[in-house]
């Protein structure tokens, strides 16, 4: 049986979806879940991983685990290490950060995991495609897309691409003791995330380049100001390796990612 936390997120939910086609019992896991969140036949269990009592419920039973850890564990002070010790000889896939492999964001959780499992696997994705969500009420209104660094281009990766990588890996042998880093199958900026989600909607949209401190004032009302700081830095001065187009997806399912085009088309009905 695999547990699925943060089962109603934009990487859990499609994961739990795509483990019930191929026919695995699945228990999905999520602060805030129903039944008819998910597909039928789901078991759903509310947890907050922040809080230990009952976590050994929670991953009763099973053999595998995908684990999300959210801003919210963070801020609530939750010890990854008494989730692992709750899941007991499960093996483990970790939803981690590209931002650990390029020292951006701190290793400890992935260290716990590894120095505790039995059986693991981590994932590191970069940004996701599905970021420019934030855009779709400006969209909606006025047709604009308004974001800093309008050139710089990063590899954001569609989140279906890391549940389908997430899927593969808990299902199929061979990838215990292994990191994946996870993007996109090409750079894209702000400015043509724009166009492209203007074709997908079958007209044109304007692109407003934020300066950085515009940008900070508007991510600081729903950011604390170090991931602020972080994101700035990302946005406006990736490294190499943050530009870099990684060939892990690929090399776990046997084709490339989805391009940032095909996310658009796909989500289009939230912007119109």
């Amino acid at each position: 049986m695999i547990v699925v936390t943060g089962a109603t997120g934009n990487v859990g939910r499609l994961l739990v979806e795509n483990l019930v086609a191929a026919g695995e019992e699945v228990t999905a896991v999520s602060r805030r879940i129903s039944p008819s969140d998910l597909p039928e036949g789901v078991r759903t269990v509310r947890a907050d991983l922040a809080r230990t009592e009952g976590l050994k419920e929670v991953f009763a039973g099973a053999d595998r685990v995908f684990l999300l850890t959210s801003g919210e564990f963070l801020a609530a002070g939750g010890d990854v290490a008494e989730v692992v010790t709750a899941a007991g000889d499960a093996e483990i896939v970790l939803l981690s950060s590209q931002g650990v492999a390029t020292g951006r964001h701190a290793p400890a959780f992935e260290e716990t995991v590894k120095a505790m499992s039995p059986k693991w696997t981590v994932l590191q994705p970069g940004g996701f495609a599905s970021n420019a969500f934030q855009w779709a009420p400006a969209i909606r209104a006025d047709r604009v897309v308004a974001a800093p660094f309008g050139d710089v281009a990063l590899p954001v990766i569609d989140p279906a691409d890391i549940a389908d990588v997430a899927a593969t890996v808990l299902r199929e042998p061979g990838h215990h003791g292994r990191t994946y880093v996870l993007t996109g199958p090409e750079p894209i900026s702000p400015r043509r995330q724009a166009a492209d989600l203007g074709d997908a909607l079958g007209e044109p949209l304007r692109f407003a380049e934020l300066s950085e401190d515009e940008a900070r004032a508007a991510m600081s009302e729903f950011m604390p100001p170090v991931v602020v700081e972080a994101t700035l830095s990302i946005l406006g001065g990736p490294t190499e390796e943050e530009r870099r187009v990684s060939p892990d997806v690929e090399k776990v399912l046997g084709r490339p990612g989805r391009t940032f085009a095909e996310w658009a088309a796909r989500n289009a009905v939230a912007f119109k």
